[in-house]
């Protein structure tokens, strides 16, 4: 992930985002209604960074796994709200203050069912946050769907 995240080895988002849509493709219910179908939403980098980076990893991942799944997806429907520091060598506490009302949603998506998709879990804090502005928007459920989680002992929880 650092490769695709920090070097932009993007063909790398092909390889894992397929992985992804084949583990999404039974996540839709059987019903064409659209609230029942699931919409999958990247989490959203902040301005800033998707200048400097040129692309966000989570949409990149986030497209080609709906594509592979069949599902609906929306780049825009969540949105970063400032900057905030660098996640990596935060504890739990400082990166849930971090994002402490960092998200919004573009819209109200009343009774929908959502797959938030990121690069990388550490200690949840952004899948939290993310999951929190979109349940506020009106997502009865959100599903994080990520491509790598570090093990407990990778990182600081205090």
């Amino acid at each position: 992930m650092i490769r695709l995240k920090y070097r932009g080895a993007l063909p790398l988002a092909r390889e894992f985002g397929e992985r992804l849509g084949d583990a999404l493709r039974d996540v839709g219910p059987a019903s064409h209604d659209r609230e029942a179908i699931p919409l999958v939403v990247p989490v959203p980098l902040a301005p800033s960074r998707l200048a400097s980076r040129g692309f966000n990893q989570a949409w990149e991942l986030a497209r080609v796994a709906a594509r592979r799944a069949h599902l609906p997806a929306s780049v825009g429907m969540l949105h970063r709200e400032r900057t905030t520091l660098a996640q990596r060598r935060l504890s739990r506490d400082a990166r849930q203050r971090n994002l402490r009302d960092v998200f919004t949603a573009s819209e109200r998506i009343e009774g929908r069912h959502v797959v938030l998709i990121d690069d990388v879990m550490t200690t949840g804090a952004t899948c939290d946050a993310a999951a929190a502005a979109l349940k506020r928007a009106g997502a009865v459920h959100v599903l994080a769907a990520v491509v790598l989680r570090t093990p407990p002992s990778a990182h600081s929880i205090n």
